[in-house]
C-alpha cells in the first residue's frame, strides 16, 4: 500500500528485491468452507461468508477483506481514475464462481495518456519494430522505456519514413543506455502513448502507440 492505494510498481520492486515485509493480501472470494463447496453460491453470499470468517477469527493486517460497492459502476470508475487507481473489477452479485473467463466478471482499466519524445527505434524490414521514448525533466532527457504495439503495417512504414529524416549518430539521452539494436534519432517527433502506470524504474508499463507528431514541447 502506498498513500492509501495499492501500488503495482512498488509491489514489483519489492518482489524483485525478495522483500516481503510490506506485502498485504486482499481476500476477495471464498470457494470452500469446512469441506463445503461454495462455488455454486451467489457471489454476494460467498463474500458474506468470507467476511464472517475473517471477523470470527479476528484476522488482521496483513490480511484484509476486499470491500465492494453496489450501484453506479460508471461513477465508481470515474472516481477510480481521479484517485489514480489502475481500474475497477465488476462482478454480478448473483453469479456462481467460474474458473474460466465469463461476462459476469469484468476488469475495466483506467488508461493514462501522454506525449513522449521518440529518442530511437528498432528497424524491421518494412518499418519499425519498437520505439524508444524519453521525457524532458528540466534540462535532462531521461529514458522512459519502449513501445512496440499500436500500429498497423502501413503506419509502421510511415513512422519509419518520418524518423529516417532525423537519424542521429549518437543518442540524445542525458544518461546513455545500452541498446545495441537501436537507431538513435533527434527528439523531434513525439509519440502519443496510452499506458497503465510508471514502474519503480521510471518506465512506462503496458504502453500502446496512438499517433506521431512533430513539434517542440516545453519541459
Amino acid at each position: 500500500m502506498h498513500e492509501g492505494r495499492t501500488n503495482f510498481s512498488e509491489l514489483q520492486a519489492d518482489l524483485g528485491r525478495g522483500e516481503q515485509d510490506r506485502l498485504v493480501y486482499f481476500a476477495f472470494d471464498l470457494l470452500w468452507l469446512d469441506g463445503k463447496d461454495l462455488r455454486k453460491e451467489p457471489q454476494i453470499e460467498r463474500k458474506r461468508l468470507l467476511k464472517d470468517l475473517i471477523e470470527a477469527h479476528r484476522l488482521e493486517e496483513p490480511i484484509f477483506f476486499s470491500e465492494h460497492h453496489e450501484g453506479d459502476g460508471q461513477a465508481l470508475f470515474i472516481a477510480a481514475g481521479k484517485l489514480n487507481y489502475e481500474g475497477i473489477i465488476s462482478k454480478r452479485v448473483d453469479a456462481p464462481y467460474r474458473s474460466e473467463r465469463v461476462e459476469a466478471w469484468q476488469k475495466i482499466k483506467v488508461v493514462q495518456k501522454g506525449k513522449f519524445p521518440v529518442v530511437g527505434f528498432i528497424k524491421d524490414p518494412s518499418g519499425v519494430a519498437a520505439l524508444y521514448l524519453g521525457k524532458k525533466e528540466g534540462k535532462d532527457l531521461v529514458y522512459m522505456g519502449k513501445v512496440g504495439t499500436g500500429w498497423s503495417r502501413t503506419t509502421s512504414a510511415q513512422i519509419r519514413k518520418a524518423l529516417d529524416t532525423v537519424v542521429s549518430p549518437k543518442q540524445r539521452l542525458t544518461k546513455t543506455i545500452r541498446k545495441p539494436k537501436a537507431t538513435w534519432v533527434e527528439p523531434k517527433f513525439y509519440a502519443d502513448i496510452e499506458y497503465r502506470d510508471i514502474t519503480s524504474e521510471g518506465l512506462l508499463r503496458a504502453s500502446s502507440f496512438k499517433g506521431l507528431s512533430r513539434g517542440t514541447r516545453r519541459s
